[in-house]
């Protein structure tokens, strides 16, 4: 059931992006159902329930944090987290490289873009993003790297409003990673979930976040 979930899934994304099995909430047999299945990037929304999962699980397994991280918890996860999606501050940014240089390891990030038409969402403004991008304090950060965007669009049924939130996200993604800097990387746009990721996919996402399409609903 899993894999065909899986298989279908990754029939629609052509290879145009990278399919994110979110597995928060999930237990670990689960997770091991979609590995079996083909499946090695797993998203998780909270560092503990990552950490836990992480051991009992094979090496080459890669973890997406995708849920807010607050800086007390980046350490948790240093060690072999992935991608992180959704850094929304310099000082999360600065935890982070200061977590990897522990580790010896240089963490991919993206950083969250407030897309979506909700006040309990995380994320920086785009102007904010810009900002981040042209601080100065970047120049001493050598262990994390600036790969993309992640943004999170509007729970909402209008898919004329998904579309121009994941349209604006794509072209705010073109126009900084114009930007140059040892620090920035751009390649990956992480927008789409289980109920908008074709539109994401139209829209330029390389990464899709699914959950309840392929293990049901929490």
């Amino acid at each position: 059931m899993i894999a065909d979930k899986i298989r279908l899934i990754e029939s629609e994304l052509h290879g145009r992006a990278n399919l994110i099995a979110v597995t928060k909430t999930k237990p670990v047999e689960l997770l091991r159902k979609a590995y079996d299945a083909g499946c090695r990037r797993f998203g998780e929304n909270k560092v503990q329930e990552m950490a836990e999962k992480q051991p009992q699980l094979p090496a080459n397994v890669q973890w997406h944090l995708i849920g807010h991280l607050q800086t007390n918890k980046v350490k948790y996860i240093a060690s072999f987290v992935t991608l992180i999606h959704s850094v929304d501050s310099l000082k999360l940014l600065q935890e982070v490289n200061k977590q990897a240089v522990k580790h010896d390891r240089t963490i991919d990030c993206l950083l969250q873009i407030y897309i979506a038409d909700e006040e309990t969402k995380f994320g920086l403004s785009d102007s904010e993003a810009e900002a981040l991008l042209n601080a100065p304090e970047l120049d001493t950060m050598s262990n994390v790297r600036i790969i993309g965007l992640m943004g999170l669009a509007t729970n909402t049924d209008d898919k004329a409003q998904i579309r121009r939130e994941f349209r604006g996200l794509k072209q705010l993604y073109d126009k900084l990673s114009e930007k140059t800097h040892p620090v920035i990387h751009f390649q990956e746009l992480s927008m789409g979930m289980s109920g908008d990721y074709r539109i994401a996919l139209e829209e330029g996402s390389t990464l899709v976040r699914v959950g309840s399409a392929i293990f049901g609903s929490r």
